[in-house]
This record gives structure tokens, sequence and C-alpha cells, in this order.
């Protein structure tokens, strides 16, 4: 069996044109950093199991998952077990610019696609590598998922209220804010490989972003050496900050703790009285105070309207937002004209989905189209590799790949 170095399919524009990505990933951190590269116009080629990435199997999120971190991607559906499939695999990877992977510790060594592997056949490719603890310490073979990373990182023990139980973050933070960092590492890589012709290895782990993601609180408690603590809303040294303020038909968060913004507050709600006041006189004494703070607070804005606190506040100077369910933030003017949402295409009456939070210059803000049905795209990925219509068919018939069945239409349906 013949095979070329692949020639990218992805779209003609879109500031990453011409890159090819070959991802190996599941569930999301993986995934999504490959789909970021997809919406900026690379072609992203998903190398599934038979059986489809394991997101494809565990229900309604799952299919959000696949929708979220797959978009613009082709799905080839191979048996990496078979050595037929590994040879497809390996000719994928010795023609692509980036490869990334977070299959179990020794996985892809074991298929003979770890990073050593790859750089035989592609010395410039930039491999990359997601695991759940690191490759060095003692949980190097541990399986991890966000909500792991979350536990060990310490961000659980700051999250929830001090009299309750610790609390996960509602959304799969660690995953995201991986995919992102990795992301950002490959595009360095990239980078360099243009001014040098190396390829690169990286790897990330979700606990270590997890810690990154608290790298203020970190700061605090080396230099304090008090362990940060579950204390619900509100920052634990300033006050007002981050607080949750009741309004007479919602809530809202307001910050004011500088100096400046807590003597403006206190004028504004006609209570400068407040400054002097040595249990508001400064931020520990408001820290300590808080629980009396919230109610004054809250007895003034508690006679308003959402919107209307938010107008009025930051109409002064005031850090205030609303909060907001997602039915409102779908109805917000501000994140409407942001375009953040784009229209799905697959999806009548409207359909949705969240791009690219950032818009570069001169470029389209997202130029992918959906999340590919597994194995959509076998076939264009081995015809674009070299194979025949023979071999392929020959594939397809020995159960090395799969493509989706075709579900055929009757004009005529009884009952």
């Amino acid at each position: 069996m013949k095979f070329r170095a692949l020639q990218s399919a992805g779209p003609a524009d879109g500031a990453l044109a011409g890159i090819t990505v070959v991802d190996f990933g599941q569930y999301i951190a993986a995934p999504a950093a490959a789909a970021t590269f997809a919406e900026l116009g690379a072609d992203v080629i998903k190398i599934e199991p038979l059986n489809g990435d394991q997101a494809r199997r565990i229900g309604v999120f799952g299919d959000a998952m696949i929708r979220a971190c797959n978009r613009g991607k082709r799905s080839l559906a191979v048996d990496l077990r078979d050595p037929r499939g590994k040879d497809i695999a390996r000719r994928l990877v010795a023609g692509a610019d980036v490869v990334v992977q977070n299959m179990r510790p020794g996985a892809m060594e074991r298929l003979g696609l770890g990073v050593e592997d790859v750089h035989a056949l592609n010395p410039r490719a930039v491999y990359a590598s997601v695991t759940g603890f690191g490759s060095h310490g003692p949980s190097r073979a541990r399986a991890g998922l966000d909500i792991a990373a979350q536990a060990e990182s310490g961000i659980m023990s700051v999250t929830g209220t001090a009299d309750g139980d610790p609390l996960r973050v509602g959304l799969p933070l660690v995953d995201a804010a991986t995919a992102d960092s990795l992301s950002q590492a490959i595009l360095a890589a990239l980078f360099r490989r243009e001014r040098t012709g190396r390829g690169a290895e990286i790897e990330i782990s979700l606990l270590e972003v997890a810690i990154h993601l608290q790298a203020a609180n970190w700061e605090e408690y080396f230099d304090t050496g008090r362990e940060p603590i579950r204390r619900g809303n509100g920052q634990p040294t300033v006050a007002p900050a981050a607080d949750v303020i009741g309004t007479r038909d919602g809530h809202i968060v307001l910050s004011a703790y500088t100096v400046e913004h807590w003597a403006s507050l206190c004028r504004l709600i006609g209570r400068e009285d407040l400054v002097h006041d040595p249990r508001f006189g400064s931020n520990p004494a408001r820290v300590d105070h808080r629980a009396e703070l919230l109610a004054i607070l809250g007895d003034v804005f508690g006679r308003l309207t959402t919107q209307e606190c938010v107008t009025w506040l930051s109409g002064n100077g005031i850090v205030a937002g609303a909060v907001r369910g997602y039915r409102e933030v779908l109805e917000s003017e501000d994140v409407g004209a942001s375009g953040i949402f784009r229209l799905d295409p697959r999806k009548v009456e409207g359909g949705r989905y969240v791009g690219l939070p950032y818009q570069i210059a001169g470029e389209p803000r997202s130029v992918s189209g959906p999340a590919p049905d597994l194995g959509e795209h076998t076939v264009s990925v081995l015809s674009d590799s070299g194979l025949t219509a023979t071999e392929i068919d020959g594939l397809l018939a020995a159960g090395v790949v799969a493509q989706p069945i075709p579900i055929p239409i009757h004009d005529d349906i009884t009952a």
C-alpha cells in the first residue's frame, strides 16, 4: 500500500491555512485545542476508533462535547490495533505539522505512534501530549479527568461556602484552560519551527494547568503561609469585592474596594458616614464586618431592578455586573454585538455554536464547519493520502476503517 504525504484539505482562508493537524484526542482537552486550529483554517484530521471518541457514547453532554470540541475537523474511523490501521496513522503523522494526543500513558508508544516514533518519520512535527498528572511523578500512569485535577490542585478546597462541602466549578474549567494553554504552546512551537526548522515535543498536564489558574492564590500563600479557604462569594482580603447582592428581580456582583471606589459608592448611596465608620473604614475592617456591609448594601439595591443597579453603578465608575442565566446571556446586547455565537449551518431555526473569543483584524473569525459524524471523512482522507478507490474499498470491507452508513430515504413510508 503506497501513501503520499497528506495534502491539507482545510479552508483556503484563515490564519492557519496550509497547516495539517492529526488529532488522536478524546473528550475535551486535546480535541478542543485541535478545534482551535480548525477554527483558524488548519486541516484537522480526527483519528477515531471504529466505535468513536468516547464522548460519542456518554449521552447528551457527550454529544455536546463532540459538537463543541470538534468543529471543522475531518473524522477518520480506523482500527489502530490492526497493522494496516497503524500504517495509515503512521503515514498521516508523517505528513502532519502537528500531532495532538491525550491517550492513556504508554498507549501511543504501544501503537508505534509515540513522540520518538513520529519524529523518526517527521522531525518537523510538533507533538503535543496531554496527561492528567504529568509524566514524571508517581501518578504518571493514572488516568486524569477535569474533576480529579480540580480536586488535587486545590481548586475545590477554595470553592464553596465556609460551612459547606468543597465544590467543583460548574463547568469543565481545567479541560478548557488546558486546551487554551496547549494551543498557545503549539503556536509557539510552530513559530520556533519557522525560524529553526526543528519540530518539538510538548507536554501539558491537567494538574499543572489547574495550579497555574490559581497563580495569585499561590503567591498569597507563599507570602503569608496561610492557606486560602472556602468563603463563598467575595474576595477574602478586600470588600466589597466579587460580592453577590440581591436586587428586586435577581442579583448583581459588586466590587468597590479601593479607597476611591469605596468613597464613591458611599456617596452614591447617600451613606458618606460609612467612610468613617470604624467597621468599614478599611479593607480589613470591611472584611471582618462583611455580613453587616452586605446587609446595608442589600437594603439599597434590593429596591431596584438588576438592570437599574448595573446602569446606576456602572455609570458612576463602580464595577458591577448582572448575574445572568444562559437565556439572559443569549439575549444580552453586548454578547450579541461581540459575535461570539455563530450560526450553525447544520441546524435549522437559528442554531448556534460558540466561536473563538477573539478577532484577528483582516481574518475571518471562524472558517470551520460543524463537527463531523464518526468516520464522515474516512474516504476523503484516505484518498488525499494516495489510496486508490480499490484499496479504500478493501480496507472498508476488512473493517480496518469505517464510514457512516447512509440511511435510505423513501418517498413512500407506511406504518
